[in-house]
C-alpha cells in the first residue's frame, strides 16, 4: 500500500510543522500574550492591595474620629451635668434668699400687726380705764353723794383692773 509507504515521509513532515506551529503559539501567547495578562493580574492585585489599604486606613480613621467623638460627648455630658448641678445650687440659694425674704416680710408684717394690737390694746384699756373712772366717779355720787377726785376714781380702776 502505497499510503503506509508515504507515512515516514509525511509523519517527519507533520511533526516538523507541529513543531513549528507550537513554536509560534509558544512566542505568540507565551512571549506577547502570557506577559499582559500577568501584568494585568499584578495591576489588579496591586489594585485590590491598595484598595485594602485604604480600607484599613479609613477603617482606622474612622475608629479615631468614634472614639474622639465618644470622648466629646463624655466630656459634653459631665460639662451638662457639672452645669445642672450648679444651676440646681445656684437655684436653691435663689430660692432660699428668696424664702429668707419673704420670711423677713412676713415676719416684719407680723411684728408690725403685733404692734398695732398692742398699740389698740392700750388705747382700748386706756379707753377702758377713762370710762370706768366716770362710771365709777358718777356711780359713787349717785349711790353715796360724795364727790371722788377723777385720779382717785382712775387709780382705783387702775388697780382692780391690774388684779
Amino acid at each position: 500500500m502505497p499510503q503506509i509507504e508515504q507515512l515516514p515521509f509525511i509523519f517527519f513532515s507533520q511533526l516538523f510543522w507541529l513543531a513549528v506551529v507550537f513554536g509560534i503559539i509558544f512566542f505568540v501567547i507565551g512571549r506577547g500574550m502570557v506577559p499582559k495578562i500577568q501584568g494585568t493580574v499584578e495591576l489588579r492585585d496591586a489594585k485590590i492591595a491598595e484598595d485594602l489599604e485604604r480600607a484599613q486606613a479609613a477603617r482606622a480613621e474612622a475608629d479615631e474620629t468614634e472614639a474622639q467623638w465618644r470622648e466629646r460627648m463624655d466630656a459634653a455630658r459631665a460639662e451638662a451635668g457639672r452645669l445642672a448641678q450648679e444651676a440646681k445650687q445656684s437655684s436653691a440659694l435663689e430660692t432660699e434668699a428668696k424664702v429668707t425674704a419673704a420670711a423677713g416680710a412676713v415676719n416684719a408684717k407680723v411684728e408690725s400687726a403685733e404692734a398695732r394690737i398692742r398699740e389698740a390694746l392700750t388705747a382700748a384699756r386706756t379707753e377702758i380705764e377713762v370710762v370706768a373712772a366716770e362710771a365709777t366717779q358718777e356711780m359713787v355720787a349717785r349711790l353715796t353723794g360724795i364727790q371722788v377726785d377723777r385720779n382717785e376714781a382712775a387709780q382705783a380702776v387702775k388697780a382692780e383692773l391690774n388684779v
